[in-house]
Formats: C-alpha cells, structure tokens, sequence
C-alpha cells in the first residue's frame, strides 16, 4: 500500500471539511459583488437627481436657511438610517439627495453669479478624478482600509470643533485649514467605505450609498471653497 496516497475514506472526509468553506467564501464575495454594484447603480442615481435639483433650485432662486438645511438634511439622513431595510429606504435616500441638491444651488449660483463657473467645474473634474482613484485603489490592490476606522472618528469631532470655532472667530486660515480636513476626512471615508463593501463588513448598499454621497458631496464643496480661496489670493 502507498502510504504517501490518502484512503478515499480519507479523502472524502478531506472534501467534506474544505467544500462548506470554499462554499461560503465563493457566497461571500458574491455578496460582496452584489452590493458594490447595487451601491454605485444607487449612487449614480442619486448623484443624477442631485443634479437635477440643484439645477431647478438655482433656477426658481431658492436660498437655503441655515437652520432649515440642518433639520431637513439630519432629519432625512436619519430617517434613511432608520428604513433602509426596507424598500421605503430607496424613497427616503431620493428625498435626501434631492434636498442636498437644493442646498447646493445657493452655493453653485453665488460662484456662477460672480464669474468663477470654471471654478466649479474645475472642482467637480477634481472631485470625479479623487473619487475613481480612490475607489480603483482598493478595488485594485484589495486592501483592507478598516484602520481608517479611528482616523475618521477622530477626524469628525476635530473638524466639527474647528467649524464652531471658526463660527465665532471668521479666520480664512482655518477656513482654509478646515476644507483641507474635509478633503482628506471624504478621501478617507470613500477608502474605508468601499474596502467595507468588498471585504463583507457593509452589506446594505443604501447606507453605503449614503455614505460615499456624502464623502463625494463634501469633497466637492471643499475643493471648490479652497479654488476659490486660492482665487481670491
């Protein structure tokens, strides 16, 4: 007898103990797969309507209330947290990103308004080009960006801290300092957000939806505020 050869009683117990795993991996990434590309088809779709509504804002001439942006986008940012199990989610995630697109039309009307259009495209080619690389970044070299995890809890509460400080103080500088945080807080969520998708730790693709349309939305505003800075320098 060869002894260097496994019994088929051995063998067979070989695949039984090998096939559930390579089973559940396969299903894994599956998964994984499934809820990339249900997250970029929604967050196309959302960053379309986005469009649309900031676009029909600039034309009726809406201005935005500070007040009335932070209820309206928590209040729908929570509520989408809260249904998106359920199909309800998909209506509250639309309701959202239109209501941030109207936010945005003040902002893209005041730039367009005194000349700098070229600014905002300039800042939405930067935007497009941070995002696809970020994202090709780790759906390339399939790394694991889940560290970021305290550098953007971390990173919340300092930027958030600066905002009120610079609500009381109006320095340029920390202007400046705090848009520059942003590109870097949205560069890190858009890394940790799809590692999170590929490797099974987001399996709910309207709150990854959520998350890099925010990533992208404040990474946007932030370039265009610091090309405009650079431009009144």
């Amino acid at each position: 007898m060869n002894k260097d050869k496994p019994s088929g009683l051995y063998a067979a117990s070989l695949q039984t103990q090998y096939a559930p795993t390579q089973e559940t991996s396969y299903t894994s990434r599956t998964s994984a797969q499934k809820v990339l590309r249900n997250t970029y088809w929604l967050l196309a779709m959302t960053l379309a309507f986005s469009a649309v509504t900031a676009f029909a804002g600039m034309a009726a001439g809406i201005k935005m209330n500070i007040f009335v942006f932070f209820i309206g986008a928590y209040g729908l940012m929570f509520l989408t947290h809260k249904l998106s199990n359920s199909a309800w989610g998909l209506v509250s995630t639309f309701a959202f990103t239109g209501f941030m697109g109207l936010a945005l039309a003040p902002i893209l009307s005041m730039y367009i308004g005194a000349g700098a259009g070229d600014l905002v495209v300039t800042a939405f080619a930067m935007t497009a080009f941070v995002f696809l690389g970020l994202s090709a970044v780790v759906l390339i070299t399939r790394k694991d960006f889940s560290f970021l995890n305290g550098f953007i809890m971390a990173g919340a509460l300092v930027l958030l801290a600066a905002i009120v400080v610079n609500l009381f103080v109006g320095a340029s500088g920390l202007a400046l300092a705090i848009s520059a945080g942003f590109v870097l807080f949205a560069s890190a969520i858009i890394l940790y957000e799809t590692s999170a998708i590929i490797h099974g730790g987001q399996d709910n693709y309207i709150l990854a939806t959520i998350s890099l349309y925010m990533a992208i939305y404040n990474l946007f505003i932030s370039l265009l505020q610091l090309l405009g800075l650079a431009a009144d320098d």
